[in-house]
């Protein structure tokens, strides 16, 4: 898989895409990425990438003109953007993505992006959530994070990332390591019984409360879920 980043500052991406599973999944070759700079792609002298929108407002809007060059550069590519706008980022979004053979995420900066490039040159709008960020890098490394773990090869044991929350709607259980006891704080008894039967009948119960007290939201779609059944 291919996965292409334009930003106005690819520094942001150095360290973070040099780290940990990213880094090792680049390097074994699972997944290319590619941090494409903005800047050689400006208009004039000085590489201009945004101007004052019309209309009035406070704040500078980034250039069609930059983003369109950019973006010809990358033919054949799913391309998304970040925007307030963008319908939510879930598991499902990460799951299809991890499908797309070449992936471009579009980083916004400033009051926004020229709105001719969402309409007309780009295939979806994404949003990491209700609230607003300084731009996109961030989105766009939860993206890459999101969607390289779920690539074969990346992670050691793959049958973990399937029973984790939001997989079957849920969130998922708590989890607990040694020791047993840890001040006066004790391990669950049932996980430490060795019998697997009351094992999972325990985390399917936790799996149910948690996600019951924790985000009733997705309770909902579960139990809507059950009774359609």
């Amino acid at each position: 898989m291919r996965i292409s980043v334009i930003t106005m500052f690819p520094e942001f991406f150095a360290s973070p895409l040099g780290t940990s599973l990213v880094k090792r999944a680049r390097a074994d070759g699972v997944v290319e990425i590619d941090v494409v700079d903005l800047r050689p792609y400006g208009l004039g002298p000085h590489q201009q990438l945004d101007d004052s929108p019309f209309g009035g407002g406070a704040g500078l809007v980034m250039m069609v003109e930059p983003l369109d060059a950019a973006l010809a550069d990358l033919p054949g590519s799913q391309k998304v953007l970040f925007s307030a706008a963008g319908a939510p980022l879930t598991q499902s979004t990460l799951d299809r993505f991890a499908d797309v053979e070449h992936l471009t995420l579009v980083c916004g900066r400033y009051e926004g992006v020229d709105g001719r490039v969402a309409e007309h040159l780009i295939d979806e709008e994404v949003s990491l959530g209700d609230f607003v960020m300084l731009g996109g890098e961030v989105a766009a490394l939860a993206v890459i994070e999101g969607v390289v773990r779920l690539l074969p090869g990346t992670v050691g044991n793959p049958e973990s990332i399937m029973h984790e929350s939001y997989r079957d709607g849920l969130l998922e259980e708590p989890h607990f390591t040694r020791p047993a006891r840890y001040r006066d704080w004790d391990v669950p008894e049932v996980l430490l019984s060795g019998d697997h039967g009351r094992v999972a009948e325990w985390r399917a119960e936790q799996r149910a409360e948690r996600t019951r007290s924790r985000r009733p939201d997705l309770w909902r779609k579960v139990a809507e879920g059950f009774d359609k059944h």
